[in-house]
């Protein structure tokens, strides 16, 4: 292969010092994300003059679902005996593991609940103002992959290939990189 991106980023932005807490490029990059996705639903329902506890119970909904249903997808579709036997374990998101399926799952949840129990329109009302902010969001999630240096495609021979430094911090303090084959992005 004459051509391949290889991806050497640092998954950490930086670390704050008086707490030696990591502020890595994926959580930021969800944050952005979901304030964005706020920030337009609200833009939505300002125009189209709805009523401000929609909004808010809307955002409840929608991040419940989301949390939710990425962590119990990722609980269930990846290691279910483990989880099924150490059940407690499931609430320890900062231990990592959200499965973007999962979160999908959630939103479809969430959104049939808020349609039947909130504004009593059809879910499709509903998806028809979050799909974009909500697209938004997931892509700024899967830059955040992106930035962890997982969730990557298969072995490419195409020039937009990627190609991780598996021994990354290794790396940065002076080892030899050693490399994944080039891989399609996803």
């Amino acid at each position: 292969m004459l051509l391949s991106v290889t991806w050497n980023v640092d998954p950490a932005i930086f670390t704050i010092p008086f707490i030696d807490r990591e502020i890595r490029w994926y959580g930021l990059l969800w944050v952005i994300g979901l304030i964005v996705a706020v920030v337009m639903v609200g833009k939505i329902f300002k125009h189209e003059k709805l009523p401000e506890k929609w909004f808010d119970s809307l955002f409840i909904y929608m991040m419940v679902g989301i949390i939710v249903g990425a962590r119990l997808g990722h609980c269930l579709f990846y290691e279910p005996e483990y989880y099924l036997a150490n059940p407690v374990e499931i609430l320890k998101i900062w231990k990592g593991g959200l499965a973007s399926h999962g979160g999908v799952i959630g939103i479809i949840i969430a959104v049939w609940l808020y349609s039947r129990n909130v504004t009593k329109e059809s879910m499709l009302w509903t998806f028809d103002r979050v799909m974009v902010p909500t697209g938004f969001t997931a892509a700024c999630i899967r830059l955040g992959n992106l930035m962890n240096h997982e969730i990557y495609g298969g072995p490419t021979d195409l020039p937009w290939g990627f190609r991780f430094i598996d021994n990354l911090h290794e790396w940065m303090l002076g080892a030899e990189p050693v490399y994944t084959a080039a891989s399609h992005p996803t």
